[in-house]
């Protein structure tokens, strides 16, 4: 009997052992199988208050920059792609500053930073006036519109520009004793012309007589150049083509300005010079510039020989520059003349091509520009005669003979220099 409680006792036991084990494997397991959906609801951020992802340490890949619109990536600069005087920036102004390649040349910028203009150094540059049947200026035509022959042969336009573009520009007066009632008209005609013109431009003034004198330096100030202008000495004989040389080359070596122009007032033959007519038109063209307007005040004594050598003479260097000679019939007509010079200047176009002739070829070469355009009728383009290859405005440069060295600087071949 003993025996037997005994075993259900322990009977008893293992049942409850048996059941505590399997309710606490129960437990564990439902509390296993619970704990990921308790903390997936606990700890799951909302959207909203999500911050953003840090940044990433890792070097990113680099991004091209896009190319701005205003830089030049031409293989060579050309004129018709520099900025215009209106939009070109500080930014431009620095790119001009840097080391030109050997192709191409840069040309300082004006005074208030605003002018650049890069041209190749083996480029023809013409200054082009357009003018209708009418004797009017044309001033809206465009690339396709020109034809550029040299000797003959059709030329590829490599450059075109049609602005009002910066010049330098030297005033010669002829200040011989027949100039002496006639000074006070032209000085102020010259002045007009200055005021009329862009006031970018830089100007010099040269009185000649026997001898040229430089009486004011390039500047933009009137102050300066209405005193220039006054230096009046009306005496002696007239040095025209000395003057003229001399100021040519004082306008290679010093111009700041790529298109350069040269304005004479005389009213006489020349009688005084070393050089002659042909040996002056001859440096014009070894210097590729510059163009040359002239007024001869030659009434009175229109019909006598040395009038009509005067006359020659004015036509002959404005002919083979692309410049305009005038001869009005009295001094009163001296100041629209001036004012029709300023207003030719500012309304040419520039064009630029690269010659189909090898440049050791040598010798002299026509050139002729033709235009037409649809609906303009007859059209007549004026510019230089031609040039002689190899030469270039703008590259005669000081010397750098040493100290004590007895180089003449600045002279031309016949020794003429200004004062």
């Amino acid at each position: 009997m003993l025996q037997r409680h005994r075993q259900i006792v322990q009977g008893i036991l293992f049942v409850a052992c048996l059941a505590w084990t399997s309710g606490s494997s129960v437990a564990q397991q439902s509390q296993a199988a619970s704990a990921p959906v308790a903390t997936q609801a606990t700890h799951t951020p909302s959207v909203i208050n999500t911050p953003p992802p840090a940044a990433s340490t890792q070097p990113q890949p680099a991004v091209e920059a896009q190319p701005s619109l205003t830089v030049d990536r031409d293989p060579v600069a050309s004129p018709d792609d520099a900025p215009s005087p209106a939009n070109v920036g500080k930014g431009a102004a620095t790119r001009a500053s840097t080391t030109a390649a050997p192709s191409e040349k840069a040309v300082p910028s004006g005074e208030n930073g605003n002018f650049i203009f890069r041209a190749n150094v083996d480029e023809v540059v013409l200054n082009v006036t357009v003018i209708d049947k009418h004797q009017r200026l044309v001033t809206t035509l465009t690339k396709p519109d020109f034809t550029v022959l040299e000797d003959k042969a059709r030329q590829k336009i490599s450059s075109f520009r049609n602005e009002d573009i910066p010049i330098s520009l030297g005033i010669l007066i002829d200040n011989s004793g027949s100039m002496q009632d006639k000074r006070a008209a032209v000085n102020r005609a010259a002045l007009d012309l200055v005021q009329a013109s862009n006031p970018e431009d830089e100007t010099f003034i040269v009185n000649f007589a026997d001898d040229a004198f430089l009486d004011q330096d390039f500047t933009s100030s009137i102050p300066k150049l209405r005193q220039g202008l006054s230096h009046i000495d009306s005496k002696g004989g007239t040095a025209l083509y000395d003057a003229v040389v001399a100021s040519a080359d004082h306008l290679a070596q010093d111009a700041k300005r790529p298109k350069q122009v040269l304005l004479i007032i005389t009213d006489g033959e020349d009688n005084s010079s070393s050089s002659t007519l042909e040996q002056t038109v001859r440096r014009i063209q070894n210097l590729q510039g510059p163009i040359v307007y002239a007024i001869g005040l030659l009434f009175g004594n229109e019909s006598g020989g040395e009038a009509k050598r005067a006359r020659h003479a004015l036509q002959r260097l404005s002919d083979e520059t692309g410049g305009v000679a005038y001869f009005p019939k009295s001094l009163s007509r001296v100041d629209d003349i001036a004012a029709q010079v300023a207003k030719d200047i500012r309304n040419q176009y520039t064009i630029g091509y690269h010659s189909t002739r090898p440049e050791s070829e040598g010798g002299y070469r026509t050139v002729r520009v033709e235009v037409k355009a649809k609906g303009m009728g007859k059209l007549s383009a004026r510019t230089r005669a031609g040039y002689y290859p190899g030469t270039q405005r703008n590259t005669q440069k000081k010397s750098s003979a040493p100290s004590g060295s007895t180089e003449q600087v600045g002279t031309s071949p016949n020794g003429v220099g200004l004062r």
